[in-house]
């Protein structure tokens, strides 16, 4: 099939896998994090203690410490290191990202950071594996399946099949790209679909519409133009 052209070549050269494996460590760290402060809120709420502020700001965590809590403090603790270590590798991927051409004209699109531009282009590889952006967006999983019977042909959900990392991305900078160009290509389309279809499928639907931008963002070489 790959010597046919029916499917992209999916091994990564080491270069992009090295890559592919610092952008997943930062997500996996912020999951990480997340978790732990999901653990100090319900250990508050547990003893219905009640801090005002917005949630870990310097203030709100001083608040934390106040309380003299071994759990919290524990937890306090690992946020640090978290914490740290997400900056770090934060700063060395937007090193790269600003000298990665490719990374500069997906930034052009809202929504898109140093730190989003380089997720994807790490889970998509060569743009030119793929013959149009129909193809990408199979690869992500985000095209409908489909089934035949007789001559007619059903559409379902999503495929779901390839990268999992991709179609979380996506739908963060696709979030982002509404908030911020809420009238846009991407966000019309959103808003039209989800009087029909509900939140959920538009955003999914939206995702694949970005998947596109960014495909021909990338095969032509140009800034996005709304």
């Amino acid at each position: 099939m790959l010597r046919g052209g029916y499917i992209a070549e999916s091994i990564p050269p080491r270069e992009l896998m090295q890559l592919r494996e610092m952008v997943r460590y930062r997500a996996n760290l912020v999951i990480v994090r997340s978790i732990i402060k999901n653990r100090i809120h319900a250990h508050l709420l547990m003893y219905n203690i009640k801090i005002y502020g917005t949630p870990f700001t310097k203030e709100y965590i001083k608040t934390l410490r106040e309380l003299n809590d071994y759990k919290i403090n524990g937890y306090l603790n690992v946020l640090e290191v978290l914490n740290k270590e997400i900056d770090d590798i934060s700063n060395r991927i937007k090193e790269i990202a600003e000298d990665n051409e490719d990374a500069k004209l997906l930034m052009s699109i809202p929504g898109i950071s140093f730190y989003s531009a380089l997720f994807i282009l790490s889970e998509i590889g060569d743009i030119n594996r793929f013959p149009d952006s129909g193809y990408l967006v199979s690869y992500a999983g985000l095209a409908p399946s489909t089934r035949s019977s007789g001559n007619k042909v059903y559409h379902g959900p999503i495929t779901k099949q390839g990268s999992s990392y991709l179609r979380w991305i996506l739908t963060q900078v696709t979030w982002a790209n509404i908030r911020k160009e809420p009238n846009g290509t991407v966000g019309n389309f959103y808003s039209k679909l989800k009087k029909k279809k509900g939140s959920a499928k538009a955003i999914v639907a939206a995702s694949a519409k970005l998947l596109r931008i960014i495909y021909w963002v990338l095969k032509e070489h140009r800034p996005y133009q709304s």
